[in-house]
């Protein structure tokens, strides 16, 4: 069975040697789209078209990069491939693909000379299936890493995940790309990858972050994104309000989350029938970011 509703595609283009990546979302047809902007420093192209004023109705694909912001360029290569399948917004003069994106900074891990090019789009769309999950060091999550609070010797390495939730026939999918500067824990609290001591404990379990906080702040290199997929149909107004909500799961899973040195974006993707209630829809959706963000630092198989 199929990890994401019907129609949505999800591909990755991977540099394990150099420490970075991008993944795609491809949408079905008459995706409504909507975001939110919490960190301080995101990197992003497109995102203005998401807003709930605006008049752009359709979203054709979403792409999580890595390169900071020189992996933007990874985003021409996914409007090229849309266009050579004639998918795209109709102008009297052609299709012009809706690609809206996000970076994470992975300079610092790996090469900081290779970033995703546009070649690397295309082929994150020739890869693209409704089959494979997302875990682990692949993609946009290839060179990202958590627990930078206390600087990077303590890090560890973070990573993509996903997780999906289902309300009868509805389905919400959430892929999550953690780069956090902040500790991903469980709902109980406890820390599953984060700053560590010399001898593998965690440097905040049990204390107060601002008793062992470093005088220096932390470079500005931190970001989560997260994209929600669902069969529900929403408005753009519901979807941009279903992205709010969704950074209750990242607060859920990250401490400390949204800080000056984050760019946090959360994505929602809508296309389908399903006309489950507002609440539901923004719960599940929630509830699903909380756990890709804990599935992308979780030791895989």
């Amino acid at each position: 069975m199929s990890p994401y509703p019907p129609g949505f595609r999800v591909g990755h283009w991977t540099d394990a040697r150099a420490c970075t990546g991008c993944t795609v979302i491809l949408c079905p047809p008459a995706t409504v789209g909507g975001c939110d902007v919490r960190g301080n420093s995101p990197g992003s192209r497109e995102l203005a078209l998401l807003g709930s004023e605006k008049s752009m109705q359709e979203v054709h694909a979403v792409l999580l990069t890595g390169g900071t912001a020189f992996g933007l360029a990874a985003a021409d290569g996914v409007m090229r491939y849309l266009e050579e399948h004639d998918v795209g917004y109709m102008t009297p003069w052609g299709r012009v693909p809706i690609v809206p994106a996000a970076v994470v900074f992975d300079l610092n891990v790996g090469s900081s000379s290779v970033r995703p090019t546009a070649e690397a789009g295309y082929s994150a769309c020739v890869s693209a299936t409704v089959d494979e999950g997302c875990a682990g060091r692949i993609g946009a999550g290839t060179g990202t890493t958590v627990g930078k609070w206390h600087g990077p010797k303590t890090a560890m390495r973070g990573g993509i995940g996903c997780k999906t939730v289902q309300v009868r026939e509805m389905l919400v999918a959430a892929i999550a790309v953690v780069n956090a500067i902040g500790d991903v824990r469980e709902d109980d609290g406890r820390i599953i990858a984060g700053a560590r001591k010399a001898d593998g404990t965690w440097l905040a379990d049990g204390t107060q972050y601002v008793s062992v906080l470093p005088l220096a702040p932390p470079p500005p290199a931190n970001t989560t994104l997260v994209a929600i997929l669902t069969n529900a149909a929403l408005t753009k107004v519901d979807a941009n309000r279903v992205a709010q909500r969704v950074h209750d799961g990242f607060a859920r899973a990250i401490k400390p989350i949204h800080t000056s040195h984050d760019g946090d974006v959360s994505f929602v993707l809508a296309s389908g029938p399903d006309q489950c209630l507002f609440e539901v829809v923004a719960e599940a959706a929630t509830d699903a970011a909380a756990d890709a963000i804990r599935n992308a630092v979780r030791p895989t198989p």
